[in-house]
């Protein structure tokens, strides 16, 4: 449990072991106490010595209690201080592996902080406090006598042994039932996601049955494991009662044998049951402390670097995208989506992607975003590797419209502003720049009004506009559109028309993936995808020579591509 003293909470943990310290001192009086009233009270009759026992022993207790409180505010806060800590970048590598497996969402690592947390305020974690008290315990049970001390040693041993056996029996099933159980929960996240066609489509029924299969086997793992947890705990909780008892018989037979003193055969049972019970805690609990072991390791994964990109703070970029043999597979292996694709974009230029379905449209940008890493080549963003940049930098820079629009619950304002603090003068500048403005100010609350999660409260069309007007956000220097005009009516693609010639004027290098000649038109240059493979690349009005003023068909041949990229 080298977790516990990581440099962010190593005081608070330090603080609680002092206080368990103190509070297992308080603890031996009520032994003493009970060792004195039989060897002195009953001795003497003497209500002087017991009331001046009861009140030591009372403050004992009462200051054992200040420490037992102490201990846990502790941990609480331990708690608290590793959840401010662990959670934001738990959630931002949440987030970059989204983005990274095709937005699979992925919420273990802000359950693994939970689980931290958690634990922090079980029981488990005072019994690690308390179990390594168990050798001094014994030790004061053997100055009361050798024998006693020995059968107590051997009970302690034998519940050692049995936390070690519980390690070995329920680590890999625990383990393995906390996997089953997360791809569950994500498996009915997703069905959750995708409710609107699970019910349109009737759907929803075989839904159900499909994870309840999965739910019902997942509930006979959990109950297997739980019936030998729940043994192994029965066991460890019998076999203190039964150490106990043999303590006590022991004890018994030398006050009657020997002539040792009642006081020592009560004060060794409640010093043993002291000892023992952290013990048995461990083993009851041993689930709490693999969940928490294993929630530790995942966090401590050294990938969060790789995620973020460097540390190293690069120059506003002028926009020069290149395009290096990009190879490109979904799993790592092949079928590749990708297959070895060269381009070269100037800064200030404008390139439109277009192919038919599945040829890798997206795929490409999402590449040339940064989003998801080839296996092999590399894009590079004004010469450097887009890889290389640190992610909060570089968006920035980026302005970016996926196809499925998202936007989140907040106001209209809040959402140009990419979530950040809305400067109203960058916001409504945005708006002027996607055209949009005229269309927010008509909203019931303008700039102020609020939109539910996904967008919910605007229609398609307006969704794309606020989401166009946040891409243009702070005049990024890179732009890439998917599908902006897959649900505008007319006057929105006149009001994108506008904005393509705006980001051309300011200098801006704008990258479109979609397939209307009329959109496409107006770009320098369309770089056509066919199965994974640059088709051709070349100006849009020797490209668009073909088309039928809706939708691109006619293209150029291989050789003619093959020409223009070489130049």
């Amino acid at each position: 449990m080298r977790w516990l003293f990581a440099p962010s909470i190593r005081p608070f943990v330090l603080l609680a072991a002092g206080a368990s310290l103190l509070l297992n001192l308080a603890m031996l009086m009520p032994s003493l106490f009970t060792l004195q009233v039989f060897d002195r009270v009953f001795a003497s009759r003497s209500m002087e010595t017991l009331v001046m026992l009861s009140v030591l022993t009372l403050g004992a207790l009462g200051f054992a209690y200040c420490m037992d409180v102490a201990r846990s505010r502790a941990l609480a806060a331990a708690g608290r201080t590793l959840n401010h800590v662990l959670s934001p970048p738990a959630l931002q590598q949440a987030l970059l592996r989204a983005a990274a497996s095709a937005g699979k969402a992925d919420a273990d690592r802000l359950r693994d902080v939970t689980q931290l947390r958690s634990f922090l305020a079980s029981g488990g974690v005072r019994a690690l406090f308390d179990a390594p008290w168990l050798p001094i315990y014994l030790f004061v049970i053997g100055l009361m006598h050798p024998l006693l001390g020995l059968v107590a040693g051997l009970g302690a041993g034998g519940l050692a042994l049995l936390a070690v056996i519980t390690e070995r029996m329920t680590r890999e099933a625990t383990d393995a039932t906390l996997r089953s159980s997360r791809v569950l929960g994500r498996h009915a996240e997703s069905l959750t996601r995708h409710a609107e066609v699970l019910v349109a489509m009737g759907m929803a029924e075989s839904a159900v049955d499909h994870w309840r299969e999965r739910h019902d086997k997942l509930l006979d793992e959990q109950l297997h494991v739980g019936a030998r947890s729940a043994r192994l705990a029965a066991t460890a909780r019998i076999a203190r009662q039964g150490v106990q008892m043999a303590v006590l018989a022991i004890g018994a037979w030398l006050v009657v044998d020997t002539g040792a003193s009642p006081g020592i055969m009560v004060a060794a049972t409640i010093l043993l049951g002291r000892a023992l019970q952290p013990v048995e805690q461990l083993i009851s609990g041993w689930k709490q402390l693999v969940d928490a072991r294993g929630a530790w390791r995942r966090l401590s994964e050294a990938d969060g670097p790789a995620l973020l990109g460097s540390r190293v703070r690069l120059p506003k970029p002028a926009g020069r995208v290149e395009l290096e043999r990009l190879v490109f597979s979904h799993h790592s292996t092949p079928p590749a989506v990708i297959k070895g694709v060269s381009l070269s974009i100037e800064a200030g230029a404008s390139v439109g992607i277009v192919g038919a379905s599945g040829s890798g449209k997206t795929t490409l940008a999402r590449l040339l975003l940064g989003i998801w890493q080839p296996q092999s080549g590399a894009v590079r963003l004004d010469g450097t590797n887009i890889a290389h940049w640190n992610r909060t930098d570089l968006g920035a820079h980026i302005g970016y419209l996926p196809q499925d629009v998202s936007l989140f619950a907040g106001t209209v304002a809040e959402n140009i502003a990419r979530l950040g603090s809305v400067n109203d003068e960058r916001v409504i500048e945005a708006a002027h720049r996607a055209r949009a403005h005229d269309m927010i100010v008509r909203l019931p609350q303008g700039y102020d009004t609020v939109v539910g999660e996904g967008g919910v409260g605007l229609s398609g069309g307006q969704c794309q506009r606020v989401a166009l007007a946040r891409a243009l956000y702070g005049r990024p220097a890179l732009v890439v559109l998917d599908e902006p005009d897959a649900h505008l009516d007319a006057e929105g693609v006149e009001a994108l028309k506008a904005a393509l010639a705006a980001l051309k004027a300011d200098g801006s290098t704008v990258v479109v993936v979609g397939h209307r000649a009329g959109l496409m038109s107006q770009l320098d240059k369309i770089a056509v995808m066919k199965e994974g493979s640059l088709h051709a690349y070349g100006p849009a009005s020797a490209l668009l020579a073909g088309a039928d003023g809706r939708n691109v068909h006619v293209l150029a041949p291989p050789n003619a591509a093959a020409k223009e990229v070489a130049a």
